[in-house]
This record gives structure tokens, sequence and C-alpha cells, in this order.
């Protein structure tokens, strides 16, 4: 399975996998799953780590391709400008646009997100959940 996941299961994975459920852990380290991470959520790290909203993250955004793609063993997915401008598209339902981003990468890829937050749901994507809930 590929599964596109949200900024928060990066960062979870890298410093404190103990915050996810155990079946989102269980699919992020089945080894027959491919884990994408989004270009955008390399830009959103780096930014809060710049501008002090993630100081916990500073050590694994100083190499964080490396750290992504080495230590956590997932997959970058670079923006594309078909997803570019279907995230500018999208209505203003919610106006995060990292989440816009991934949002958009997840339709144009047909890919499944890895997320907790609900307002992706306002995008149309196919958000991952606990099956008992």
């Amino acid at each position: 399975m590929r599964v596109l996941i949200d900024t928060h299961y990066v960062l979870w994975s890298a410093m404190n996998p103990t915050l996810m459920e155990r079946w989102a852990r269980k699919l992020l380290e089945d080894l027959n799953n491919e884990i994408l991470v989004s270009a955008a959520s390399v830009c959103e790290i780096s930014l809060k780590v710049r501008l002090g909203k993630l100081r916990q993250a500073a050590e694994f955004e100083s190499d964080l391709v490396l750290n992504i793609e080495n230590r956590l063993g997932f997959a970058l997915l670079p923006l594309e400008p078909e997803s570019m401008m279907r995230a500018a598209r999208f209505e203003d339902k919610h106006a995060d646009p990292f989440d816009r981003m991934i949002a958009a990468q997840a339709i144009q890829h047909h890919l499944p997100i890895l997320s907790t937050d609900p307002r992706l749901d306002a995008f149309g994507v196919r958000r991952l959940k606990n099956r008992r809930s």
C-alpha cells in the first residue's frame, strides 16, 4: 500500500512514536507499505523550526531529507505543478497552505492520507482512520 503521511506523523515517527495509535504505527512499520512524505512537509518542518515553533525537532531538521529517507525509511514526494495548481484552486474551506498541498498531492496521485486532522476531509481526500472509529 502507498500512503502519504501528514507532517505530524513524520514528526511523531522521528521523535515520539508512542503518540501514534497502535494501528498507525503498524502501518508505518510494515515494510510492504510505501510511506510517502510530501515536500510540503519538509518545508513546513523547516519553517516551524526556524520560527521556534518546533524547537524539539531542530536536530531532526538539521539533516531533514536524510533523516526522512534513511533514518525513517520514507520516500519524498516532490511537489509538481499540477498539485500546486490544485492546492491553489481549492475552495477556502481550510486555509493552511501545507495541508492544501498535501491534500492536492493525495488527490493527484490517488493516495490515502494518514492524518489525525479531520479538516483535510473538506478537500475530498481519502483519510486513513482507525477502523473502529
